[in-house]
């Protein structure tokens, strides 16, 4: 009886722990519906790579440019991450118009490797009486490590580009209002990998933390990173801990226990049968 308390001790307090870490991961943000439900974020677009405006996920960005032109907007994303990028496109008036038009939206990763949308409208058409467009590009989630040949999303910096991809020319140059904002979601242990990249994919950081090693600045290399580089809030991860680690000591505790409980059942039917003295 005793053993089998110990049991159902270990047991709920297994479950909690469990419990705990499904919480978690439940209150992690989820993406939002529209571009225009994040805080205000900047207001203006890069035009290239080098270019590109930093933003953080929940951010709103807004931009007013010109139709054809090419907006870049980079954005750090961690380790356990999974990102929904969102677009938001108000056209010129339709009396100004010659034809519909169709508007792309894509991410790259810190090595500018083109990233797949895992579900959400890429790539919209827009009516020539369309007042707007909308676009969505979920990611999939951001991994702490893969193998050299693999494709997978690393941490770092994730570049967002949106242009119009088919437009009449006499539309050229027309002006338009952009607004971009990126969720993330935390997806927990599930999709955590053994090993982690040694540095995040973000431009000029090898040689900055060089930099910063040579100066003995590296306590304030927060402050003297440029703007356009980013990180998260909490810095960066590199996958040292997911709630992984929660499910695999549970296992582990409840393996133990269930040897103990086998031990003293195989122990207790092998004694022999007691004898009582002889008077």
């Amino acid at each position: 009886m005793r053993t089998v308390r110990m049991l159902t001790a270990a047991a709920l307090a297994a479950g909690g722990l469990l419990a705990g870490a499904g919480a978690a991961a439940a209150d992690s943000p989820s993406a939002s519906a529209s571009p225009s439900g994040g805080a205000a974020g900047p207001t203006e677009a890069g035009t290239a790579f080098r270019t590109a405006t930093p933003v953080k996920p929940g951010q709103r960005a807004t931009a007013e440019a010109s139709t054809g032109d090419y907006l870049y907007w980079v954005l750090p994303l961690d380790s356990g991450q999974r990102a929904t990028v969102k677009a938001s496109v108000k056209l010129p008036p339709a009396a100004s118009r010659h034809a519909a038009s169709t508007w792309r939206i894509d991410v790259y990763d810190g090595l500018r490797r083109r990233q797949a949308c895992t579900y959400g409208a890429q790539s919209a058409a827009a009516a020539k009486d369309a007042a707007s467009v909308e676009l969505s590009c979920t990611l999939r989630t951001v991994r702490p490590g893969a193998e050299p040949w693999a494709h997978d999303p690393l941490p770092g910096s994730y570049y967002v580009r949106l242009t119009a991809a088919e437009v009449a020319k006499e539309d050229l140059g027309q002006p338009v209002r952009v607004e971009v904002s990126a969720e993330t979601r935390d997806t927990g242990g599930a999709f955590a990998v053994d090993g982690a990249l040694a540095q995040p994919l973000v431009p000029g950081i090898t040689a900055r933390l060089a930099a910063e090693a040579e100066s003995g600045a590296a306590g304030s290399a927060g402050k003297d990173r440029p703007a356009a580089v980013g990180e998260p809030d909490g810095g960066w991860s590199g996958g040292r801990w997911s709630d992984r680690w929660v499910w695999t000591a549970a296992g582990g505790v409840l393996a133990a226990l269930a040897g103990v409980f086998g031990y003293s059942v195989t122990r207790g039917r092998g004694r022999p049968p007691h004898v009582p003295p002889r008077g």
